[in-house]
């Protein structure tokens, strides 16, 4: 029970990496708020986390509801400790062939959506001078064929995160990000299969990654054991970018 007490806030809560870690952080001891744009999702995820947990609509893309929610949050339950912004799209599409709707979709969700949610917890966080912050980025930040929109949300989380660490640091809040590989979801799952293999043929570790893979590193970086540990880029993908 490393995190008994803390309160968390989970977007992309509804399903998939999210559904995995809002899970492990509860089964620590934290209280959490499931945020996801498919509110029944979440609120299932949120029964399973128990006690005092609770869904939340919520469309990160939108910054005055990323406002309100968080503040929401703290209102109701007395704090906030633990912030992982997980929500993310994906619209692929050949660089050449990409819509500007495909490109902004992406960005406002994936990038300015972690901004925005980060923005307010900062708020509360520096106030406290106590905090993590645990981005999910992507093995695709360093770039992948047909995601040119993904990639470079993706690439700005991680700057996003570093920048935030080195605001934070002298409140004693901490910043890291999270760059899961091949992971077994619903849109994992969805792939034609000579591409399904083609992905899984490049992990050394020979098998596709779970959510509680991530989420396994995601309550660490949320417990008071990874209090000197900030600004880092972490990769869970069993060797995925090797």
């Amino acid at each position: 029970m490393r995190l008994k007490h803390k309160v968390a806030i989970v977007t992309g809560a509804g399903r998939g990496i999210g559904e995995g870690i809002a899970l492990k952080l509860a089964s620590e001891g934290a209280t959490v708020a499931c945020a996801d744009v498919n509110v029944d999702d979440a609120r299932t995820v949120a029964k399973a986390c128990g006690g005092q947990s609770y869904a939340h609509e919520l469309n990160v893309a939108e910054a005055g509801k990323c406002d309100a929610f968080v503040k929401s949050v703290f209102e109701r339950l007395g704090s906030l400790d633990i912030l992982v912004n997980n929500a993310g799209i994906n619209r692929d599409a050949m660089l050449h062939k990409m819509s500007d709707q495909q490109w902004d979709e992406v960005l406002a969700v994936d990038l300015s959506g972690v901004f925005y949610i980060t923005r307010a917890a900062s708020r509360i966080m520096r106030e406290a001078t106590s905090g993590r912050i645990i981005n999910i980025s992507s093995a695709s930040w360093m770039g992948n064929i047909g995601q040119a929109n993904y990639a470079a949300a993706k690439a700005g989380v991680v700057g996003l995160t570093k920048t935030t660490s080195k605001e934070l640091a002298r409140y004693q809040v901490t910043a890291n990000a999270i760059c899961p590989g091949f992971i077994d979801t619903t849109m994992t799952r969805g792939l034609p299969g000579p591409i399904y293999e083609q992905q899984l043929a490049k992990i050394p570790l020979g098998r596709v990654g779970k959510p509680a893979d991530v989420a396994a590193v995601v309550a660490f970086l949320a417990s008071e054991e990874a209090g000197y540990v900030t600004g880092e880029v972490i990769n869970v993908g069993g060797g995925y970018t090797l």
